[in-house]
């Protein structure tokens, strides 16, 4: 203390400079910022006048008594002036005046007072001791010097318990001003601190042990030790690298980018966030671009391991999730090295573009297994004989992917047309759409219900089709990977 280094990630220069961050500012001034470590340190050292605690000593020298009875006199005589004045006293200024000259006293602000001289931290003790002697109306301030050590103590004179009070209060308001400018930048730690929110972040560990060498206190030697003091100060730190963990595929995502493009492309998840991309004309930040992704990736993963902040779900059926389940867990040993390489290794062995045509969304089923529903299909049709792949995802809706697209459009085509050879489907209750129905639910946002309920609606729109008519485009699938929602959250 102080530190004369300045660390900063290169990619950010560029955008602090454009925020207008001085960085002359910097390198000739510096950035003003305390540990509480250090500030407890410099707390003993104030460069204010302040008041200090009087503790009594067991043992006085016979030049300590005589000192202290020294003082403790002409502070009365002082006080006596003001306490009793006298009655046939002019009150004309000049009178006053001579008599401040007289008794030796000053004014602070309003308020008479007196100056003691001290040469000594033990002086200074004296002068404490024999004030708190004399009467509660008197307020002593301990005035340092340049190098935080004690020049003299001045005794304020108060008329009343409440010009006391008042007094006091002055007192705390410029102390606590100036400890505002002594801790500098460390204030935004101390305000996300007092505010117990949780703290959304990705590779938390490493962001943290800078945060709290800087701003809390020197490393501890051991990380059990560091998550201890680390709550002290941030009870709720949520790494999203450990809620990814919680979906087997993503264990292997190497960085924010890649997690989010595999949600993309395997989870259907009702959000997203429109993030612009930066070019050399684009004012967006490189900075601002991760917050943005972090927070998206937060709410996709919250969205899948339904994560409620109260813990409470619509349906009974449906366990949810606390966030306070997910916080506080690190991995120092699983620091991935960064890349914008949103594929896995092994994810084209089983992951294959399927053309839209191909998919069929079913509902109004009361099967609760995929096993179960797709025998109780076969023997409603001849169609859900041949090859096709069945995922449920939800309770209430699954999808079915035909290995060809002329038998997904005859299944919607005998719908559409509420063929008698679908008698016994129709008399299920159940229903089915191509994938422009589920394309609309997509545009209109509809998810304050059930993926059936907005596909139902969408379906029994007059201008709605049953049948694919968008022309061919392709998706992923990945029938190993596919979120099942039954199973997910059964395990």
């Amino acid at each position: 203390m102080p530190s004369y280094s300045f660390s900063c990630q290169s990619s950010y220069l560029s955008s602090m400079a454009h925020s207008g961050f001085d960085f002359n500012m910097c390198i000739y001034d510096g950035i003003s910022y305390l540990s509480r470590v250090q500030e407890s340190l410099a707390r003993q050292k104030i460069f204010i006048p302040h008041i200090r605690q009087f503790s009594p000593s067991p043992s006085t020298s016979v030049a300590d008594s005589i000192f202290r009875n020294r003082i403790k006199s002409r502070i009365e005589h002082w006080r006596k002036g003001y306490a009793e004045p006298s009655k046939t006293a002019d009150d004309g200024s000049l009178v006053s005046f001579l008599r401040q000259l007289i008794l030796g006293g000053e004014s602070y602000g309003s308020r008479p007072s007196i100056r003691i001289d001290v040469c000594s931290d033990r002086q200074v003790q004296l002068v404490l001791e024999a004030v708190n002697r004399i009467s509660d109306d008197l307020v002593s301030l301990v005035v340092p010097d340049k190098a935080g050590t004690a020049r003299e103590v001045r005794v304020i004179f108060t008329n009343s318990t409440e010009d006391k009070n008042l007094l006091l209060m002055d007192i705390q308001k410029l102390e606590d001003e100036h400890n505002l400018k002594f801790r500098g930048f460390r204030e935004v730690i101390d305000l996300l601190s007092s505010s117990q929110k949780p703290i959304i972040s990705y590779n938390c560990l490493i962001d943290f042990t800078m945060i709290h060498s800087k701003f809390v206190a020197p490393l501890p030697p051991n990380l059990k030790e560091f998550m201890c003091s680390l709550r002290m100060v941030f009870s709720n730190v949520i790494d999203i690298s450990h809620m990814w963990r919680e979906i087997g595929p993503l264990r292997k995502a190497k960085n924010i980018q890649a997690a989010l493009s595999y949600l993309q492309r395997q989870y259907f998840v009702p959000m997203d966030v429109e993030i612009h991309q930066q070019d050399d004309n684009n004012s967006v930040t490189k900075s601002g671009e991760n917050v943005l992704r972090i927070t998206k990736l937060f709410a996709k993963l919250s969205n899948l391991l339904k994560i409620s902040p109260d813990g409470q779900s619509q349906s009974d059926e449906k366990k949810c999730y606390t966030v306070e389940e997910y916080c506080n867990i690190f991995y120092p040993s699983c620091i991935a090295k960064e890349s914008d390489d949103a594929n896995f290794s092994n994810e084209s062995d089983t992951t294959r573009a399927m053309s839209t045509d191909n998919v069929v969304f079913l509902w109004g089923f009361r099967e609760t297994s995929v096993k179960e529903l797709r025998s109780h299909l076969a023997g409603l049709h001849h169609v859900f004989l041949k090859d096709f792949e069945l995922k449920l995802l939800d309770r209430s809706c699954s999808a079915l992917i035909f290995h060809s697209s002329d038998t997904a459009t005859e299944l919607l085509r005998e719908i559409s047309s509420e063929s008698p050879s679908l008698s016994d489907f129709f008399s299920e209750g159940l229903k089915a759409g191509g994938f422009d129905v589920y394309l609309k639910v997509c545009r209109l946002g509809l998810w304050d219900s059930d993926l059936a309920e907005a596909l139902e609606g969408v379906s029994s729109e007059p201008a709605t089709s049953m049948l694919s008519g968008h022309g061919t485009s392709e998706i992923y699938w990945n029938s190993s990977l596919m979120l099942d929602l039954r199973e997910y959250l059964e395990c």
